[in-house]
């Protein structure tokens, strides 16, 4: 998976924003988060080696906009040049995962259609809240390729009415860093029971900082807290 960061920064707009890691990280060097700017990486699709080849490979998964959200209303002078660089560069995949799904209808290119096939949009659902708030918004968009993102998984979600064949994925974990709120094990299982119900595909990313398993509560490192998911096992593919 190659990564692309266009832009840098970003506006809390929910309870899944309350301690962004993006604020975290710049605090330690005295960035302000909440300044939003161009990164020196925006043209890295069209960028090419000395042989006129691409140097991110076709075929490639990228990983978008990950310290930012690509439907912020600071990036809208950028994201025309954003959208053709994505149209012209079709052999690879672009994904992305919003909080602003609300903003969709007018932040898309001209050309969009009923979507591109190449991009896939995720939207955050952190709780029941969020949930009612974006489906139905997020279902009723014209969107090729959609998953859905429950990071951090604040409380125990029903999302069950709106899964099927049109949701690609959904991913759950919990919340890094020393303020971490609890994510817990009753949540993410019930999460993965309604995608199998619904046979929509499951992954359990990673645990947040702090997981709770049969009442009790554990702290985990940041370097374990993907391993430990993955030696769960609960990660679901419908066949």
């Amino acid at each position: 998976m190659a990564r692309w960061n266009l832009w840098h920064g970003c506006h809390k707009v929910s309870a899944g924003c309350a301690h962004c890691y993006v604020y975290r990280i710049d605090a330690r060097v005295g960035r302000d988060s909440s300044l939003v700017e161009k990164t020196a990486d925006f043209d890295l699709p069209i960028r090419v080696n000395r042989d006129g080849s691409y140097k991110v490979q076709p075929g490639e998964m990228v990983y978008t906009c990950f310290t930012s959200d690509f439907f912020l209303e600071d990036a809208d002078v950028w994201r025309a040049e954003a959208w053709r660089m994505i149209r012209r560069r079709r052999d690879l995949h672009f994904f992305f995962v919003t909080k602003r799904i609300e903003r969709f209808y007018c932040a898309l290119p001209e050309d969009w259609g009923a979507g591109y096939e190449n991009v896939t949009i995720a939207c955050t659902i952190e709780n029941q809240s969020m949930a009612e708030k974006r489906m139905p918004i997020f279902l009723e968009a014209p969107i090729r390729h959609r998953a859905l993102n429950c990071e951090p998984l604040l409380e125990r979600i029903n999302l069950e009415r709106w899964l099927g064949a049109w949701i690609e994925r959904v991913t759950v974990g919990g919340e890094s860093g020393e303020d971490a709120r609890p994510c817990d094990w009753d949540w993410i299982y019930d999460l993965r029971a309604q995608c199998i119900r619904r046979g929509v595909a499951f992954h359990f990313k990673q645990t947040g900082a702090l997981f709770v398993k049969n009442g009790q509560s554990v702290r985990i490192p940041r370097a374990e807290q993907q391993r430990r998911a993955q030696m769960a096992g609960l990660d679901y593919q419908p066949k």
